[in-house]
């Protein structure tokens, strides 16, 4: 592994901070400073096909981001390595400079999920960032399935995720953003400042194969409008990139439509291709989190069937 890659995220991309989408947003806390000690978390993640299952041999953490062991809990598929990644400080914080490196070698297998939803906490200076570089070698098959992602009022949060694949690996990317605290005081949705994200993906050589960026600015466009959540409150998004001929074995298989109904029964999902052969996206709407989380988890109870003919486990009570 070259210098290079070895580096952090935070160390190997420009910075964030010039988006235009945080150009209002420069001014430093009246607290620690942006990038100040403890306020610059980092988590590397390396697993190796080892034996009978997957190890996790290569860790690196700075708070306030954490893991501890990689455990193997998956009844279905004992060898899976399954990591929680913490956050020692509660959620992310203004002046938050956070990265995470995941490497998954040939024919490793790994889950990767958070201890509990991401807090983006309200903000009054600043902004908060993160980097995510996710590599996948060949034969390797990662599932990126943290909990929900909450902003909390006049947060500012911006994220670059790189998903670089080998042609027989797969991801599983999935994120689910809330509109805020909904069921806090009087409630609160859609009162943070900016939420800005993006996604590519490519090949080992660089190659990029597409990209997908989200910037939501309530003040200056309301989320709940038509051609952008359309009135739903809850978005799930689940990026796979996997071989082609897969791709193509889940694509029919997978449900889409509209559920109507009243309040908080009405549900939205659809699937399509991503370019250049390298997977599909799904996409779900929801006015709460449980029935977009479910139609998460059945989608990705089909890729796995597809991919590695194996079940995934029966949830656990509080999820």
């Amino acid at each position: 592994m070259s210098a290079a890659a070895t580096a952090p995220a935070a160390e190997r991309h420009p910075a964030l901070g010039g988006l235009p989408e945080l150009a209002a947003y420069q001014d430093e806390p009246a607290q620690l400073p942006s990038g100040a000690p403890g306020k610059v978390g980092y988590l590397r993640l390396g697993f190796a096909h080892r034996g009978e299952r997957t190890e996790l041999v290569d860790l690196d953490r700075r708070a306030p981001l954490l893991a501890q062991q990689a455990l193997h809990f998956d009844e279905g598929m004992p060898e899976l390595a399954c990591v929680f990644m913490v956050s020692t400080s509660g959620g992310i914080l203004q002046g938050d400079r956070c990265a995470v490196d995941i490497a998954v070698g040939p024919r490793a297998r790994a889950h990767i999920t958070s201890q509990s939803a991401t807090k983006i906490q309200e903000m009054d200076a600043n902004y908060a960032t993160l980097e995510q570089d996710i590599t996948v070698d060949d034969g390797g098959y990662l599932e990126f399935m943290p909990d929900p992602i909450i902003p909390y009022r006049h947060s500012r949060f911006a994220s670059r995720t790189r998903l670089r694949v080998a042609e027989t690996g797969t991801v599983l990317y999935a994120e689910v953003l809330l509109p805020g605290r909904k069921h806090y005081g009087n409630g609160e949705i859609f009162t943070y400042d900016v939420y800005s994200a993006h996604l590519t993906g490519e090949r080992p050589d660089g190659r990029e194969l597409f990209a997908e960026k989200i910037v939501i600015e309530p003040a200056a466009s309301p989320p709940g409008q038509a051609g952008v959540l359309g009135g739903f409150h809850v978005l799930g998004t689940v990026i796979l990139m996997t071989p082609s001929e897969v791709a193509e074995r889940i694509l029919p298989r997978t449900p889409v439509g509209y559920r109507g109904g009243a309040g908080d029964d009405r549900l939205a999902t659809g699937v399509s291709r991503l370019p250049n052969d390298a997977g599909l996206i799904f996409k779900v709407l929801g006015m709460e989190s449980e029935p977009v989380r479910a139609a998460v988890r059945d989608f990705w109870t089909l890729a796995r069937r597809e991919v590695l003919d194996r079940p995934v486990p029966t949830g656990f009570r509080w999820r």
